[in-house]
């Protein structure tokens, strides 16, 4: 799932059990089997019946007047509802300043933009990520870096990213994956002592802490994805905040035409500005955030627990410090020598046939193929020497082999489950359970 299309369907196509209210779990009991039978995939009775929450969620009482209000007006471009949505996102988040994109990956391209890097620069990412991370540095002429993973985690490892820094290095640009939060106590050193930029990709990673800090916080900007799929979803939308009033007066003025803005000059800039209406929509999202948040929180800690009774089964781990992970996806890594050698592809047919909706996640990141044919471009070969812009010497200097294997174990369950109730996340491991019990039976696709 390491494209567009394929991430944003897999949670649209997830269709209630019931939206429950923040749930309660101080007895954490191991799920017993409960679900015998033939297995779904082989034809028997799904596990589960009724449908997921529907994502996005919409109240016509309460979510369209604010909307119909900024249509109704006709002032449809960035206006005052922008703003005030800029205002009420940064202070949710504990930041000073927020800006409204078009998308995260605008969001990204534009942090990146006005932190002045460019060619010749290097920048340190992980491999496990969507590829608006890459595309981000790819865009304004740097070198991307890739720093392996903590496959626990699933997010970059400070220690990797040590071994990565160079004369030439610039930035690093964690990833709050998942919505889980990177080590940015360790990072945020890493950067003191290399005098480096730090943007914090949290396009999936609304309301996630750190000791009670929001992510996005700690470097030097952070930025947000509003894309639909997304816990807070607009349609389209991306947001960057930050404490630093230089930088946010130079996104400003690229996202609006490289006008002069503030403290900003003139300069070369895009056309990246929200409408009135998205923003409306996002207000109104914004107000079930908080709520949700804790509701999913609530569920992954009961589900970390459970899984963590079945042999093969290890859910991710939350790095140190962690006080609320946002939780776009529940990771979890599946080793096939606890379930008779069944391949990942049939364990995810299998769970989804019992009406789990799960994925496998990202590919590789690092693969040469995502760079498509930027070495080959007229400015890359301006910037860089011949040497540099080999395809091959690029694949031997980012191998990131633990992110490898996690590209192989890793299964996603999407946010909108976790809203669910207990009895559904106890199905869920049900689900799990019943296949393990007829693994040998599905990989040989006979009862």
């Amino acid at each position: 799932m390491n494209n567009n299309k394929g991430r944003r369907n897999f949670i649209k196509k997830s269709a209630v059990i019931g939206l429950g209210a923040t749930l309660s779990f101080d007895a954490v009991l191991p799920v017993v089997l409960n679900a015998t039978g033939k297995p779904a995939v082989l034809g028997g009775r799904p596990l589960v019946g009724a449908p997921w929450p529907k994502w996005p969620i919409w109240n016509r009482e309460t979510d369209e007047p604010l909307v119909l209000e900024a249509l109704r007006s006709g002032v449809w471009s960035r206006a005052e509802k922008v703003t005030l949505f800029e205002k009420k996102w940064a202070a949710l988040i504990g930041a000073k300043r927020a800006l409204a994109t078009v998308n995260g990956t605008n969001a990204l391209i534009t942090a990146v933009a006005q932190s002045d890097i460019g060619g010749g620069d290097e920048v340190i990412l992980p491999p496990y990520t969507f590829i608006a991370t890459l595309t981000a540095i790819l865009n304004a002429g740097a070198m991307p870096v890739f720093a392996d993973v903590n496959p626990d985690t699933f997010l970059i490892d400070p220690e990797a990213i040590k071994k990565k820094i160079t004369s030439r290095t610039r930035a690093i640009l964690p990833v709050h994956i998942c919505g889980l939060p990177a080590d940015m106590g360790a990072i945020m050193q890493i950067s003191k002592e290399h005098n480096l930029v730090v943007i914090e990709d949290a396009c999936q990673a609304w309301l996630a802490e750190i000791d009670h800090k929001k992510v996005g916080t700690f470097g030097h900007a952070g930025c947000f994805s509003f894309q639909n799929s997304k816990n807070l979803p607009i349609g389209e939308g991306g947001a960057i905040v930050s404490d630093d009033e230089a930088f946010m007066d130079r996104c400003v003025s690229y996202h609006n035409l490289g006008l002069p803005y503030g403290t900003a000059s003139a300069r070369p800039g895009s056309k990246l500005r929200l409408t009135e209406y998205q923003a409306a929509i996002g207000m109104v999202q914004m107000e079930r955030l908080l709520p949700q948040t804790a509701t999913r929180n609530e569920n992954a800690r009961y589900l970390v627990q459970q899984m963590k009774t079945i042999k093969g089964i290890t859910p991710h781990t939350l790095t140190p410090g962690v006080t609320q992970a946002a939780y776009h996806l529940f990771p979890f890594k599946y080793d096939q020598r606890f379930f008779a050698n069944l391949p990942r592809a049939q364990f995810l047919k299998a769970l989804q046939a019992e009406g789990i909706p799960c994925s496998g996640g990202y590919m590789p990141l690092n693969d040469i193929k995502n760079l498509g044919n930027t070495f080959e471009t007229k400015n890359y070969k301006k910037m860089y020497a011949a040497s540099e812009l080999s395809y091959e010497r690029f694949k031997e200097n980012n191998q990131c082999p633990k992110n490898e294997t996690l590209c192989h174990e890793a299964v996603w369950l999407p946010q909108n489950v976790l809203l669910a109730n207990k009895e559904a996340m106890d199905m869920i491991v049900s689900a799990i359970q019943k296949i393990q019990k007829n693994a040998a039976a599905i990989k040989k696709g006979t009862v």
